[in-house]
């Protein structure tokens, strides 16, 4: 047992029980700045203005900011944020408390503190989620593709993102400065600070999330446990929404939907409200059992998820792409493995923890571990240590292909005239004279529409890595054991 301190609300950095991840406070400062000016290149390099990528990228030699700035629409700040989007975005954020605070929930319990004792939570995003799809659909049905809620997010996707990420850079400060009043050694209130999270380092801290489960209480709506919170509800709903938009918008703009749109949309909305059905798992992911809330989750989960995580919905919005039926069955066909493997992990994983002597997991073998828990060697989980990621890996996969080789260019007729060989210009329905073609931005657009899978894959392996470490930390010998039982990480025989 290590000799007693004196309770203190910082922990010097070289005793930080975690030390460092995302190298530190420099790789917290480069992600904060550089993931958000990502958000606005993959918003403006691919646009609805003059193609994806725009124009003069694809010709560096010939490159002006002026011309760049006239392919991307620039108008001042407007393009950036307005009025409109701050009050949009705040009113769906209200909408979503209310929703929190007055539909019928569950209240499961969370897994036991560090401090001792389990926080209770309020569960009920999948109904929330359904109040709100059933308000849209009966505005569609009424005003169709041009319910104002379809144009409004058409015409501020850029200033919605940017409210969004001013809303990261708030919560990251409030939690921070908030975290300061848990008292040690033990909260009454059962608050606790993350084990990553107090390193003494403002930067760091205020990235990576100084409190474990920060809580707030609002006139009216009670107690919200912010992580939770904002984990499901704004950013993953938020996704499908601006999906949904983007088929409005591809319906207005060439009248009609194609089978590519309807397999992304679909596949992603099957993934989202999966995950909003399934909400009481996340008390056993990382996330909501170790790290804390700072501006590394807050971005996460309310702009980086929704904004690029709906950019494939957005190129098809402009370049309709018809899959025909071998397409559908092989993107269909990935789709469904990914989601097979992702449910039954979860499932086998869940259903250990809470019962196991379930029919359905009885016969599974483990090794006992003197932290008192129990790592299953066989079943899924006994075919990689982390093969949960593998679905998800896959299921990235459906998200990206219905865009093809992606990459278009947007022209005038009057100042490109179409001839009349031509079979791969696509008219604007509602926009005289424009069409878009592939051109030479063919396979260029794959940089933004592939960008999920890629950076996906990234990050899988860098959670794999994180939960490898924790686990090693948490279990010492028994997880060397473990890993000779089970030596793959993500991908049996490759990884």
């Amino acid at each position: 047992m290590p000799p007693k301190r004196k309770a203190s609300l910082t922990v010097p950095a070289a005793e930080a029980p975690y030390g460092y991840e995302f190298f530190g406070p420099p790789g917290a400062i480069a992600i904060s700045i550089g993931l958000p000016v990502v958000c606005y290149a993959l918003a403006f390099f691919c646009n609805d203005v003059s193609g994806c990528p725009a124009p003069s990228l694809l010709h560096p030699y010939s490159f002006s900011f002026d011309n760049l700035k006239e392919e991307i629409g620039w108008q001042g700040m407007s393009n950036i944020i307005n009025t409109k989007a701050v009050i949009g975005t705040l009113g769906y954020y209200f909408l979503s408390l209310a929703l929190y605070a007055f539909l019928p929930a569950e209240t499961p319990e969370g897994t036991e503190l560090r401090s001792g004792g389990k926080l209770k939570y309020r569960f009920n995003s999948f109904s929330s989620a359904i109040f709100i799809v059933v308000i849209l659909a009966a505005g569609t049905a009424v005003e169709g593709a041009d319910f104002p809620v379809w144009t409004f997010i058409s015409d501020n996707f850029v200033p919605l993102l940017t409210t969004n990420i001013l809303i990261c850079f708030f919560l990251a400060v409030y939690v921070y400065v908030a975290s300061f009043s848990v008292k040690h050694p033990k909260d009454p209130n059962m608050r606790e600070l993350a084990a990553g999270g107090h390193s003494g380092n403002v930067i760091y801290d205020w990235f990576i999330g100084r409190e474990l489960n920060p809580r707030v209480n609002f006139p009216l709506f009670g107690e919200v446990d912010i992580k939770s919170f904002m984990e499901l509800r704004p950013g993953m709903l938020g996704w499908i929404i601006l999906d949904l938009a983007f088929v409005m918008q591809q319906y207005r703009n060439f009248g009609k939907v194609t089978d590519s749109m309807l397999l992304i949309t679909a596949a992603q909305t099957i993934y989202v409200f999966d995950a909003l059905y399934m909400e009481p798992a996340i008390l056993t992911t990382i996330d909501i059992i170790s790290d804390g809330f700072g501006f590394m989750l807050s971005f996460g989960d309310l702009a980086w998820l929704p904004f690029t995580y709906s950019i494939q919905a957005r190129y098809l919005a402009t370049y309709p792409v018809e899959l025909g039926l071998k397409g559908i069955v092989g993107v269909f066909a990935v789709q469904a493995t990914g989601y097979y493997i992702f449910r039954s992990v979860n499932n086998e994983k869940n259903r250990f923890r809470t019962n196991p002597n379930d029919p359905r997991v009885k016969h599974l073998t483990y090794i006992e571990t003197a932290a008192g828990s129990r790592l299953l060697t066989s079943g899924w989980w006994g075919t990689a240590r982390h093969i949960n990621y593998l679905g998800d890996w896959f299921m990235s996969w459906a998200y990206v292909l219905p865009t093809a080789a992606a990459g278009y260019v947007i022209r005038n007729a009057a100042e490109h005239p179409v001839s009349a060989a031509s079979t791969d210009a696509i008219f604007f329905r509602n926009s005289y004279g424009r069409y878009v073609i592939p051109g030479d931005a063919k396979g260029w657009g794959m940089i933004f529409t592939y960008f999920y899978m890629l950076y996906f894959a990234i990050l899988l392996i860098h959670r794999e890595r994180r939960d490898e470490e924790k686990c090693r930390r948490k279990y010492g010998k028994d997880w060397d054991r473990y890993c000779e039982l089970v030596p793959y990480r993500i991908l049996p025989y490759v990884y």
